[in-house]
């Protein structure tokens, strides 16, 4: 096999084609996102996003069939009731964040089950658990587009509140920022990229193209720009090469881009000269970026 046929060739079916436009646009935006989860240590609630998407993905299902626009907002009003829910109740109650965050979670994902087990049996949902990036269609692809162009218009334009509320929230409100605005509206932002990316990588794995790249970028970088702009760039690349391997290989399209992304955390875990395992053992532990 030349190397054409192995880099290029896939690239001749439409499918593919998609498949690396859809995956490149939510690399763009979840590298972004996965930045401030990264550094407000927010991974974990993240976590918990993705997943009470299933209730509002099944229950659209059940009421409207496979309607992209039905899917769409049913996983996107289950995120956001999980987002504002465990919001509302941290400053409403003694509970604190990640306690409702959980709670909730774990609620929402059972009644996903729940609404699982309704559904007639030749529905499969197994695409949108664990995504098919080698199935996107145009309108797919529209909607990574425009959530992708939101992400990024976000940062552009509020770069400064963003970055002020990842690293020293306290001065942001004593300062006059809106810090409960801005988390809000980071935590709908998030809500939306998963939403988007759920044909892509699936609710199970869509949370592996915004995390893993921004902790490989953590470990690379000291500066919040550096760490934005190396994050992106890793979650494309990786994107793309994992495409190709589940072109290749006949495995699973999500699955196959969370491992290449795998990969290179594992190799930025060891080998990072500053702050990776074997660089701490000569130089000392690394710290966080700055701005």
């Amino acid at each position: 096999m030349t190397l054409h046929d192995l880099l290029l060739s896939p690239f001749a079916y439409a499918f593919m084609r998609r498949a690396l436009l859809s995956a490149a646009l939510l690399g763009v935006s979840g590298g972004l996102i996965g930045c401030v989860l990264v550094l407000r240590r927010l991974a974990l609630m993240g976590d918990a996003l993705s997943h009470s998407l299933l209730p509002g993905v099944a229950a659209a299902w059940y009421f409207f069939g496979t309607s992209t626009t039905a899917l769409f907002f049913g996983g996107l009003a289950a995120g956001l009731l999980t987002a504002l829910g465990s919001a509302l109740l941290s400053r409403l109650t003694r509970v604190k964040e990640d306690a409702a965050f959980g709670s909730l979670f774990i609620v929402f994902f059972a009644a996903g089950i729940a609404l699982v087990s309704k559904l007639p049996s030749r529905v499969n949902l197994t695409d949108f658990l664990f995504g098919n990036v080698l199935g996107v269609n145009p309108g797919e692809i529209g909607l990574a587009a425009a959530v992708c162009a939101l992400t990024v218009l976000v940062f552009a334009v509020f770069y400064r509140s963003v970055l002020l509320e990842t690293f020293d929230p306290v001065f942001h409100r004593a300062s006059g920022g809106r810090g409960g605005l801005v988390h809000m509206g980071f935590l709908t932002l998030t809500v939306l990229n998963l939403v988007a990316a759920m044909q892509t990588m699936g609710i199970v794995l869509a949370l592996g193209l915004f995390l893993l790249p921004a902790v490989s970028a953590y470990l690379w970088c000291d500066r919040f720009r550096s760490m934005l702009l190396v994050s992106v760039a890793i979650a494309v690349l990786s994107s793309a090469v994992g495409i190709l391997v589940s072109f290749h290989a006949g495995l699973a399209s999500g699955a196959s881009i969370v491992l290449c992304l795998g990969v290179v955390f594992i190799l930025s875990a060891l080998f990072s000269p500053r702050h990776g395992a074997l660089g701490a053992l000569r130089f000392g532990r690394g710290r966080a970026p700055s701005q």
